[in-house]
Parts: C-alpha cells; structure tokens; sequence
C-alpha cells in the first residue's frame, strides 16, 4: 500500500525530503566508492551489496557487536542532519553504514540488530522501493515507501520494532548512508 495524503501510514516511519543537494550527493557517492567496501557477510552467505562500517560494527559471522574506525569527518555534516531528523544529538548516532548496490541487489526481510535504537537511511544515486511487513494473525500487513535520491528516512518506535523492512533489488546503481543510535 502506498503511503496516505498525510505522510507514512506507519507509526514511527519518517520521511526527510532532499537533505542533501544534488552536488552534495556527488561527493558523498564519491566517498562511499573510495571507503573500504567489502561484500557483505551473514552466517558463511556473501551478499551482492557492498558494505563498511564505522564507529561501531556488527560481525553477523561470529555474531559479536565490536567498536571500530571512528566516522570519517567526510561523514560529520550529514550526519548532523539525520541527528535532526531523529531528533537527537550527533554524538547519539555513533555508528554509520555504508551501502553500495549495484545493480540486482538488494535487502531481504529483517529487523536492524537490536544493539540499535533509532535508524536514519539517506538514499543515494537511484530511486528504491522500501518494503514493509507484521505479521497480522496468518498474514502480513504491508506496506511500501519509494526511497528517493537525497532523502533520508527514520525508522523508530513502531515502525522500528514492530516491522520488518526490505530494499528491493534495483536496476541502475543506489548508495546509502545508515546511521543508528544505540540501546539503551
């Protein structure tokens, strides 16, 4: 289902339109390319998308949640802004992602490990379609949110613990930026 007149049907979900610029997103999908990405890793499975962490990292292989390299200073001004958008400090967003998907990858079904709190998604490069699902008695209840170039969204409260989301897998090129505060 697609979202209402007034915003996202799901409690918690958020939309931020347009946080960065055009140019702004040039340089940040220059970043990403020049981070050390690797493919991603669950249980032994290689994934097609490519990923790196900062501040903090989740090791899905030995299921460990470890520090690691502090954010770049590239990362500190978007991420000032996804702070707003959660309502919350910087410094309450210790941890970044960073995503590469070529083309044909994508997100199965999941909730983010719950070491995380809130989550800011800035979409990158290519449109995508967000995926939403919770169980309803015998059957889903579903929704979908189309993750526009330059904006970001916040999952938090229900929207965060209730569903699981997914990103479709794509046909052009999409980069993203994740960033999580932590449970308290």
């Amino acid at each position: 289902m697609p979202d209402d007149l007034f915003g996202p049907a799901i409690p918690g979900l958020a939309i931020a339109p347009d946080l960065v610029g055009r140019d702004e997103e040039r340089q940040l999908i220059q970043a990403i390319d020049a981070a050390p990405l690797e493919p991603f890793r669950f249980q032994g499975w290689t994934g097609k998308r490519l990923t790196a962490s900062y501040g903090w990292r989740y090791d899905f292989d030995d299921r460990k949640f470890a520090e690691t390299e502090p954010l770049p200073a590239w990362l500190l001004p978007v991420r000032d802004r996804a702070a707003a958008v959660a309502g919350l400090a910087p410094h309450e967003l210790p941890h970044a992602l960073l995503i590469r998907y070529d083309p044909d990858a994508g997100i199965g079904w999941h909730r983010d490990r719950p070491v995380f709190e809130q989550v800011v998604g800035i979409s990158l490069g290519a449109a995508d379609t967000m995926r939403f699902r919770r169980r309803a008695g015998t059957r889903f209840e579903r929704h979908m949110l189309t993750l526009e170039p330059r904006s970001a969204y916040l999952l938090s409260g229900p929207a965060r613990w209730e569903w699981e989301h997914s990103i479709t897998p794509a046909d052009r090129t999409r980069w993203s930026i994740t960033f999580r505060s932590l449970r308290r």
